[in-house]
């Protein structure tokens, strides 16, 4: 694994990234399924459904309907992949998901794309802050927040054979660069971006890009601060979050998501246990999405790198 980010975008879209993958994972292995809600043509899938009908099967706008089927083909010893929309593939399914696949053990992957602020025009009734907070609370869930093109490859070739019900929440456009092409990222392993001694970062998703570009603005003003991607957030490296907290003593975490039961817990768990240190975060308030571009809405929900410059600094003057 090397990172490469230098601030550019990657030019590929993830909705093309998993246009590819999808078909290129099934291909590999006879017993992928892959199911979408009325979706194909927006993730780039449509063609190949079209061309390979066994392995692929288009649910229509009936997502509930669609996990259920996901968990039968699971059940039968088949390997769903599932995609849909962040809010339906989360809130609209979260019974089926929960459990058809959880509580009846049926290994089941499931995508939610544009989760957050990447719904953008879509508005607020298609804008997920809530997505993380209940598959994290789904017993033996393993939750994804992806932070490139080049991530959201490995994860899904690693969900396809990982027990349990999966979700991995990706935009369907451009993402910041970060990691090399082929570039292997375990889930469950935290990822070092940029070391620091003052203050750690913790971020994941599109706050990635954000948390880099404020490390570089803060270092020009004498703070160092160190930056973790912790994309996977269940698992958690519960180890390296409290290794940089123990390190720096001040921790600050971003993410495209409502405060409540998302990265932003998921850390401060681990650090009421192991090691309590000042912590804040830049995430979404207790509130509904909205209509915009998304740099509108990341400025609007407070989703930037000057927020996170803001609450490192508010968070330093409490550190002892």
């Amino acid at each position: 694994m090397k990172i490469i980010y230098n601030g550019e975008m990657d030019p590929r879209l993830c909705k093309a990234v998993l246009g590819e993958t999808i078909p290129a994972l099934a291909e590999q292995d006879p017993d992928i399924i892959y199911l979408d809600a009325d979706l194909m043509s927006c993730i780039g899938t449509a063609k190949w459904a079209k061309a390979n009908p066994d392995r692929a099967i288009n649910c229509g706008i009936a997502e509930a309907n669609m996990v259920g089927v996901a968990c039968g083909l699971a059940s039968a010893g088949f390997k769903p992949i599932v995609h849909t929309f962040g809010p339906f593939a989360s809130r609209r399914c979260y019974d089926q998901a929960f459990l058809s696949g959880g509580y009846a053990k049926n290994d089941i992957t499931i995508i939610g794309t544009d989760p957050g602020v990447t719904a953008t025009l879509n508005g607020g009734t298609h804008m997920p802050f809530e997505d993380i907070a209940l598959y994290r609370a789904l017993p033996g869930s393993t939750v994804i927040d992806v932070t490139d093109p080049t991530m959201l490859k490995s994860v899904l070739a690693q969900c396809v054979n990982r027990p349990g019900v999966k979700y991995i929440r990706v935009g369907r456009k451009q993402y910041a660069r970060v990691y090399e092409d082929g570039s292997e990222l375990p889930i469950g392993k935290a990822v070092t971006l940029r070391d620091g001694s003052d203050v750690v970062i913790f971020a994941a998703g599109i706050m990635v890009h954000e948390a880099m570009q404020a490390a570089q603005t803060l270092e020009a003003q004498g703070i160092r601060a160190a930056v973790v991607d912790l994309f996977s957030i269940k698992p958690l490296d519960a180890q390296a979050v409290e290794t940089w907290a123990r390190k720096t003593g001040a921790v600050v975490v971003a993410e495209n998501h409502n405060r409540n039961g998302g990265l932003y817990d998921a850390v401060n768990q681990v650090l009421a246990e192991r090691c309590p240190v000042p912590a804040c975060c830049v995430a979404v308030e207790d509130t509904f999405g909205e209509v915009g571009p998304q740099g509108y809405l990341q400025e609007r929900f407070g989703l930037t790198a000057g927020h996170i410059v803001s609450q490192v600094k508010a968070v330093l003057s409490r550190k002892g």
